[in-house]
C-alpha cells in the first residue's frame, strides 16, 4: 500500500523520498504499529544464559543458539564491544566469555585464549563493573564480601530522606530494589568451572579521603557490610516483604518489569530467592514473556534489551506526514488508533512527586503503564495530529498529555525523560553506581521535543513553554551545539533543538541558531554526510565527528532546514542521502546512533535509518514545490 503525492516526483531527492516513504508504509504491522529491532550488545544474551543457569533452567538448544550469536560478535582483538566499531569492553567481554564457557567452549580454544588475555590486559575481573561481579558472585565466581552492600532496608527510607529509592531514576530504582533482595541472600550457585584465567590477582580498590563524598560512602559501605552479616531480624523481614510487594506491584500486564531487561531478570531472581515458585502466576508470566524479546535468525538467538513500538510508531507517522501522506491515509488512521489505545490513564512512579497530577501520556514499549515518558508523549501528540483517527478521542488524549507534560516540568524549566527534579547527584557517588546514569535530569533533546510539540499546539507563548525555551538557550554548548542525552550525540541534540526553537518563535537569524548552523557546517564530512562516533560522550575531539550515517545526516539536515539553510551544506547532505539509499528505499546503518547510558550503554534503533531521512527529505522536497 502506498500514497501518491500531488507533485510529480522528479528530482533525485523526491525519488529517494518516494522509495523511503513506500518502504516505511510497507513495514507497518496490521495492528497499526511500527517496530524494528532495538539492538544493544552481547551482555543481554550472556545475562539471559546466566539467569537460566542460576535458576537451573538452561535449555541445551537455546544455549547453543545463543552462544552462536555471542561468538559471531567477538572482535579480532578477542573482546566484545558495546557498539559497532567500538573498543573492547572489559565487562561485556567477561560476561560473553563466561556464557561461552557455559556453552562448552574450552578455555584453551584459540578464541577463548584471546578473550582471556584481553581481559587480563584490561584489568581482569577485579576491574569489571559491579553488576558483572554481582552476576559472578551469584554463580560462585566472586566473593560477595568484595561487593558494595545493598541492604533491602533502603526500601524503608522515607521519600524526604536523601538517597531514598525515588532519588534514583526510574530505570535505576527498578533495578536497585530487586538487587537489594538478591544481595541480602548472597546466593551462590555453581558455574561448574572456575574463571581463574580472567583474574590478575590485583584486588586493590581505590581508597578515597574521608573528606570527599566517595570516601564517606566507602565508610558507610564498611558499616553496611557489618550490618549485612548481622541484620536485625524483624527489620530485615519487614524490608524484604516491602521489596516483594514493591516488585509485584510494578509487574506489567505482559509479565515484564519496566519493559526493559535489567529489572526484569533481577525481579525474577529476587522473587525466586524470596520463595516464589516458578509456577507462581507472577513468576510464570514473567518467565514466559522473556522469550518475546528473543530473535531467532540463521540458527542463532539474540535478545533485545527493550522494544519500542510506541516510539517507532510516533516517529514513523511524523515522517510520513513530512513525506506528504494525508491524515486519512489508511496507514495513518491505523497508526493513530493504535497510539490512542496506548494512552496511559493510571498513575505510575512519577506520581510519587506529583500526587495531584492527573495521568496522561505514553510509554516507549508495548506494556509499561508504570513509566510513561515525556519524550514519547511529545512525539505521540505530533503523530496524532498527523493522523485521521477519532478526532474527539484525539482531542481528549492531547489535552491530557499537555496537562501531564506541564505538570512534569522541572523547576529549572527543562524536562527529563521519566521524572521531575530527579537530580540528586550524590546517587552517582554510591559504590555500586559504576554503570550508567542513575538519575534523570532535564536534557536538551527531551526538552526540545516538548517545546516543538507545545508550539505545534499553539502554546509557544505559554509561560511554561517560554521557560523551556529559555532552558534550551542556557544549555547551548560553547561551540554552538547541544548535548544529546538519548541519541548520539551533539548532532542529535542540535538536530532536535534548532527545529524546536524556530517553531517556538526564535528567528532563524538569532545568534543561537546561527551558532548551531555554523557548528553543523563545520562538522560536515567530505562525502556530504554527517556522523558522530559514540566516543564523543567521553572525548571532546569526537564531537560531531564520525562516519556518515543516514540518521545523523538527517538530524543535521532537520536543523539546517529549520533555520532556512538550503545552500551548499544542505544540498550536499540531501545528495548523500539520495546517493547512499538502497534499492528497497532503506539505508545501511550498522552504527549505533541511540543512547541508553552515555559512556556505558548504546542502542542501534533499526528504524532510525528510515524515520529521520524521510523527515529530512520530506521537508526538503516540500521546499522545492
Amino acid at each position: 500500500m502506498t500514497a501518491s503525492l500531488a507533485t510529480p516526483l522528479v528530482s533525485p531527492a523526491a525519488q529517494a523520498l518516494a522509495r523511503a516513504r513506500d518502504r516505511l508504509l510497507e513495514i507497518q504491522s496490521d495492528a497499526g504499529w511500527w517496530k524494528a529491532e532495538l539492538e544493544t550488545n552481547v551482555t543481554m544474551e550472556a545475562e539471559d544464559l546466566l539467569l537460566r543457569k542460576f535458576l537451573g533452567r538452561l535449555d541445551p538448544e537455546l544455549l547453543r543458539e545463543t552462544a552462536g550469536w555471542i561468538r559471531s560478535k567477538q572482535g579480532t582483538d578477542g573482546g566484545w564491544a558495546i557498539y559497532f566499531g567500538g573498543p573492547p569492553d572489559l565487562s561485556a567481554t567477561i560476561e560473553a566469555y563466561t556464557a561461552l564457557r557455559l556453552a562448552g567452549d574450552a578455555a584453551d580454544a584459540a578464541h577463548m585464549r584471546r578473550a582471556a588475555e584481553l581481559v587480563r590486559e584490561l584489568g581482569g575481573i577485579e576491574r569489571s563493573r559491579v553488576f558483572t561481579r554481582i552476576w559472578l558472585a551469584m554463580l560462585g565466581a566472586w566473593p560477595w564480601e568484595r561487593l558494595p552492600a545493598l541492604p533491602p532496608e533502603v526500601i524503608l527510607l522515607p521519600r524526604w530522606f536523601p538517597l531514598n529509592i525515588y532519588d534514583f531514576a526510574s530505570w535505576a530504582r527498578q533495578t536497585i530494589v530487586p538487587l537489594c533482595v538478591v544481595s541480602s541472600f548472597r546466593p551462590q550457585r555453581s558455574l561448574g568451572f572456575a574463571l581463574d584465567e580472567l583474574r590478575t590477582g590485583d584486588w586493590r580498590p581505590p581508597r578515597f579521603p574521608l573528606r570527599t563524598w566517595p570516601g564517606r560512602f566507602q565508610a558507610l559501605d564498611r558499616a553496611l557490610q557489618v550490618y549485612q552479616r548481622h541484620p536485625l531480624g524483624s527489620l530485615r523481614r519487614k524490608s524484604l516483604a516491602l521489596c516483594a510487594e514493591w516488585i509485584l506491584r510494578r509487574q506489567e500486564a505482559d509479565g515484564c518489569w519496566g519493559g526493559i531487561q535489567p529489572p526484569w531478570v533481577y525481579s525474577i531472581m529476587a522473587l525466586h530467592l524470596l520463595g516464589y515458585a516458578m509456577d507462581h502466576p507472577a513468576m510464570q508470566k514473567g518467565w514466559d514473556a522473556l522469550e518475546s524479546f528473543a530473535i531467532r535468525e540463521d540458527g542463532m538467538r539474540r535478545f533485545e534489551a527493550c522494544q519500542s513500538p510506541v516510539w517507532d510508531t510516533a516517529l514513523a507517522m511524523v515522517a510520513l506526514r513530512d513525506a506528504g501522506v494525508a491524515p486519512d491515509h489508511p496507514a495513518m488512521v491505523r497508526g493513530g488508533r493504535y497510539l490512542l489505545e496506548q494512552e496511559i490513564r493510571v498513575p505510575g512512579d512519577w506520581s510519587v512527586r506529583r500526587p495531584d497530577l492527573a495521568p496522561g501520556g505514553w510509554a516507549f514499549e508495548f506494556e509499561n503503564d508504570n513509566y510513561p515518558d515525556i519524550d514519547d508523549t511529545a512525539e505521540v501528540v505530533l503523530a496524532l495530529r498527523a493522523a485521521g483517527a477519532d478526532r474527539a478521542r484525539t482531542e481528549g488524549a492531547v489535552r491530557r498529555a499537555i496537562d501531564w507534560t506541564y505538570g512534569m516540568q522541572c523547576k529549572d524549566g527543562g524536562w527529563a525523560a521519566f521524572d521531575v527534579d530527579n537530580t540528586q547527584a550524590l546517587c552517582g557517588e554510591l559504590p555500586f553506581c559504576d554503570f550508567g546514569e542513575v538519575i534523570d535530569p532535564p536534557s536538551a533533546d527531551v526538552t526540545a521535543h516538548v517545546i516543538e510539540m507545545l508550539a505545534e499546539e499553539g502554546r509557544a507563548d505559554d509561560p511554561q513553554c517560554r521557560a523551556g525555551r529559555d532552558w534550551l538557550l542556557r544549555a547551548q554548548e560553547p561551540d554552538g551545539s547541544w548535548f544529546g542525552r538519548w541519541g548520539a550525540n551533539y548532532v542529535y541534540g542540535t538536530g532536535a533543538v534548532v527545529p524546536a526553537l524556530v517553531r517556538a518563535g526564535l528567528a532563524p537569524d538569532h545568534l543561537a541558531i546561527q551558532r548551531a548552523v555554523r557548528w553543523l557546517e563545520s562538522r560536515q564530512n567530505a562525502d556530504g554526510g554527517w556522523g558522530e562516533d559514540l566516543r564523543s560522550y567521553e572525548d571532546p575531539a569526537w564531537r560531531g565527528r564520525g562516519t556518515s550515517t543516514a540518521s545523523q545526516t538527517a538530524w543535521a539536515l532537520l536543523a539546517l532546514l529549520a533555520a532556512g539553510e538550503r545552500g551548499t551544506a544542505a544540498e550536499r547532505g540531501i545528495d548523500w542521502l539520495a546517493r547512499t539509499q538502497l534499492a528497497n528505499g532503506d539505508w545501511e546503518e550498522p552504527e549505533f546512533t541511540g543512547t541508553g547510558f552515555p559512556g556505558d550503554f548504546y542502542i542501534r534503533y533499526h528504524l532510525y535509518r528510515l524515520h529521520f531521512p524521510v523527515m529530512a527529505l520530506g521537508r526538503w522536497v516540500r521546499g522545492e514545490e
